[in-house]
């Protein structure tokens, strides 16, 4: 099943150095999804000026719970960056 996940993180002043804090260990752990055929694309939300305020992921797991135990051990999540998520089913038309 393909999903679209949306994550905003907190709004606070310490939430862009949690973010950044998290960073690498998210990123390494989604290039490992991504080569296990799990990530199909995502990225930053930014705001007005630039800067990053969430995530937008597309994914495919087998099930929305398997999707779930997998955001639940991300650093982003364990980190407490993101703090509104939105997880909805898809059906992908165009990839690359």
């Amino acid at each position: 099943m393909q999903f679209m996940v949306t994550a905003y993180d907190g709004s606070d002043a310490d939430a862009p150095g949690r973010r950044l804090a998290a960073r690498p260990a998210h990123l390494e752990r989604v290039g490992g999804a991504r080569e296990a055929g799990n990530i199909i694309a995502g990225g930053a939300i930014l705001d007005e000026d630039g800067e990053m305020i969430g995530s937008t992921i597309y994914v495919e797991f087998e099930s929305r719970e398997a999707l779930d135990e997998w955001l639940n051990q991300d650093p982003y999540v364990k980190g407490g960056v993101w703090q509104d998520i939105t997880v909805v089913p898809i059906r992908l038309a165009v990839t690359n």
